[in-house]
């Protein structure tokens, strides 16, 4: 018997999830409570089963607390806690692994990306879309160094990446299931999501959308880690920097050969004069500069494939409470396990 009177048996079954709403969340406590407002009145427009999955991301604020609060208040929202901060990337795939829904929908709880453009996303995938992404028209709220590297970012991928990124297009996104799936076959440990989104393939279409800026707190992507993040997508999609490496150490053994073949002409023909201490020095710094760029190069690809070899797991789990779709979900995948 429940507290109700009822029997489980008796008591209504919550619908499967038609839409995920995976929500990374790093010390974003100041925002979570109207993001979960304005996104509740939008999903509940589509007159479709959904669900809010916060991937809580080792913060170390009250957003834990301020989850649990929402999640006991809504049966509709599910809270998958990682055991320490994992990275944006990780807690992502870590929310695409416990996705219930036939659509899946990436966005940021900061607001900048309004939920209010979820419809539009939604009409193109019924439209036959499996990869539906929001393209930014404005970005307000970035300085000019932020919009600049960004633009160099992207169009530097589209000159030597493996893969088309759509230019000033994030992480906010809808994804069809089967997308989903073959995103999940991808258990690399440097990940890149924006690359992978764009790697699987499949129909996809933009969504036109204006940025707002960030609602409460500060953006966690200072230029060190966009730096970083930039290195990330380069390596993982592309072995143009070793290709660099290689074609700048043949111009320094090109220009060696050039410069010994007319110091050796110049003393045949004026004698044995000794260069002067600054050239030799300007030559000595330039190739020992050359050989530590190459070096570091190497070791950028050398780390991936140790941290590869080592097969971690992406990320640990510290606790999941999943929605009330979400949990028949997984009871009906735990069923259809059964012999």
């Amino acid at each position: 018997m429940m507290l109700d009177g009822s029997t489980p048996a008796q008591r209504p079954r919550a619908p499967l999830p038609t839409f995920s709403v995976v929500v990374p969340v790093y010390n974003e406590e100041g925002g979570l409570e109207e993001f979960h407002r304005r996104l509740a009145a939008v999903m509940d427009g589509l007159g479709a089963p959904w669900e809010a999955l916060y991937v809580n991301d080792g913060s170390t604020d009250t957003s834990l607390r301020v989850l649990e609060a929402l999640r006991a208040g809504d049966g509709r929202a599910a809270l998958l806690n990682l055991s320490r901060n994992f990275g944006k990337e990780i807690a992502l795939t870590a929310g695409l692994d416990h996705a219930a829904g036939e659509a899946v929908i990436v966005i940021d709880a900061d607001l900048q990306d309004p939920p209010e453009v979820i419809p539009a996303l939604v009409a193109g995938w019924r439209e036959g879309y499996d990869m539906v992404y929001a393209q930014r028209r404005v970005r307000e709220g970035e300085t000019w160094l932020k919009k600049s590297t960004a633009s160099l970012f992207y169009s530097l991928m589209q000159s030597v990446g493996g893969v088309r990124l759509p230019r000033d297009a994030g992480d906010f996104r809808l994804i069809s299931r089967r997308a989903v799936q073959a995103l999940l076959r991808m258990r690399e440990q440097h990940r890149f999501m924006k690359g992978l989104f764009a790697w699987v393939g499949f129909p996809s279409k933009a969504v036109p959308y204006d940025r707002a800026p960030r609602r409460a707190g500060r953006s966690k992507w200072t230029m060190w880690r966009l730096w970083n993040f930039a290195i990330e997508g380069i390596t993982g999609f592309t072995v143009m920097p070793l290709k660099v490496a290689t074609y700048l150490g043949l111009a320094v053994a090109l220009f060696a050969a050039i410069f010994g073949g007319q110091m050796v002409l110049r003393t045949l023909l004026f004698g044995n004069r000794v260069p002067g201490y600054p050239s030799l020095m300007a030559v000595v710094l330039f190739l020992g500069g050359a050989q530590l760029v190459t070096l570091g190069v190497i070791g950028e690809y050398l780390a991936r494939v140790f941290n590869e070899t080592k097969q971690r797991p992406l990320y640990l789990v510290e606790h999941y409470a999943p929605s009330e779709g979400g949990a028949m979900h997984a009871a009906t995948q735990e069923g259809q396990a059964r012999p």
